[in-house]
């Protein structure tokens, strides 16, 4: 979900000895690592008939998500390792095409078809951490915020661009051994130094170095666009637009509803965000101070296009798509997913698209899924912290005694 800028598009010129050393200070920063594999998550073949409601899932909803995917991998060589990490569990692009071109063929809306084709060419792996323990999943979704290109009265919280002295570097350029690392900061006196916290920007740190895309009507508003990473700016004249993720200020997410639930706030069964938005209403003097506990910040872009896109560059499908931790779950591989349902009357057992990852996402069972847009998506988002489990469908062919 979060992705580095480029350093070379900074304004500034650096000693190299100097900007290098100010790197390594950073290394408590840093975000953007390229995952290795990890040894002790497993990948066991099963049987499809062994997947939990393998037979009542309408397939074809998935099929458009998984299109996405497959046009993704048509723009990649042949031997791009698909992962997870560096491993070779689902292979590589290669082995992928034959199975992207059987998808093209199929019919919308058919899932006979699709489960048939799918029986036939691709084989389910159990995706197991350390412990057999169940995995957790929780859900995420795209707002829609009032806001305003002009401030006034109503419109006066801030929805930032990117701040023209935002610097993110890979590492890899200045030493082999930090392959996959970047760290995100600004240049002080000649040095690279960690970027402003939350709290830091909130009281106007940044507000001579960057631009507002947007001003909104509530502060609480921004804090949902901010912790989701995209979004949709409702405006006065009745347009709507679109705002995605185009920079990050390189502190990891504090989670301030666990926060509230540490200091008794708030009870572990009563911490969704509307009980989080609820109890911050009710403080207002310490609003700010309490949200500052989430010292990530994102900074935003208008975008164009049907829906937010994830990390694997594709656009997201509402209850197809999902974030996952790619150290674990390759992205752009069909993934089936059993788990609670928030309203806890049924199960969510369909097949998803690993489509995206987000800086909470960690460990091998461990899933965020993508409710959509609005209202309804933020009430099932808000209130889903599911167990579950996960499976990876990968070609037959890596997988010959299955």
């Amino acid at each position: 979900m979060f992705a580095a800028r480029n350093v070379s598009k900074t304004r500034f010129s650096i000693k190299p000895v100097v900007l290098l050393a100010g790197m390594i200070a950073l290394a408590a920063c840093e975000t953007g690592k390229t995952p290795a594999p990890d040894t002790a998550t497993t990948y066991t073949p099963v049987a499809f008939d062994t997947l939990p409601g393998w037979d009542a899932d309408a397939l074809a909803e998935a099929l458009p998500a998984w299109r996405q995917s497959c046009s993704r991998m048509a723009s990649q060589p042949d031997g791009k390792n698909i992962g997870p990490g560096s491993g070779n569990v689902a292979g590589t692009v290669a082995d992928w095409r034959p199975v992207c071109a059987g998808l093209a063929d199929l019919a919308a809306g058919d899932s006979a078809a699709l489960r048939g084709f799918i029986e036939a060419n691709l084989v389910p792996l159990r995706v197991q951490g350390k412990t057999d323990d169940p995995g957790l999943f929780t859900g995420y979704f795209e707002p829609i915020i009032e806001a305003s290109r002009e401030r006034t009265p109503i419109y006066h919280e801030p929805i930032y661009a990117l701040p023209r002295d935002h610097v993110s570097v890979r590492l890899e350029a200045f030493d082999p051994a930090l392959k996959g690392r970047s760290v995100v900061g600004r240049v002080e006196g000649g040095r690279l130094v960690p970027y402003r916290q939350r709290g830091e920007i909130e009281a106007g740190a940044i507000n001579q170095t960057a631009d507002v895309l947007f001003w909104a009507r509530d502060i609480l508003d921004v804090f949902i666009l901010q912790v989701q990473g995209s979004g949709i700016a409702a405006l006065p004249d009745g347009t709507r637009t679109r705002i995605g993720f185009a920079g990050h200020n390189g502190h990891n997410y504090g989670s301030v509803g666990r926060w509230l639930i540490e200091r008794g706030e708030l009870s572990a069964g009563r911490a969704g965000w509307e009980d989080i938005r609820a109890w911050l209403e009710a403080n207002p003097k310490i609003m700010r101070d309490t949200l500052a506990v989430n010292r990530r910040f994102i900074f935003f872009r208008e975008i164009d296009g049907d829906g937010p896109t994830g990390a694997a560059g594709v656009t997201l499908t509402a209850e197809r798509s999902m974030a996952v931790d790619p150290k674990h779950v390759p992205l752009n591989v069909p993934v089936w997913l059993d788990a609670e349902h928030p309203d806890g009357e049924q199960r969510l057992q369909r097949l998803m698209l690993a489509q995206d990852t987000g800086n909470a996402i960690r460990g091998a069972v461990r899933g965020d899924f993508y409710w959509g847009t609005g209202r309804n998506a933020l009430d099932k988002a808000g209130r889903m912290k599911s167990r579950g489990a996960y499976y990876i469908l990968v070609p037959r062919a890596l997988v010959p005694l299955s």
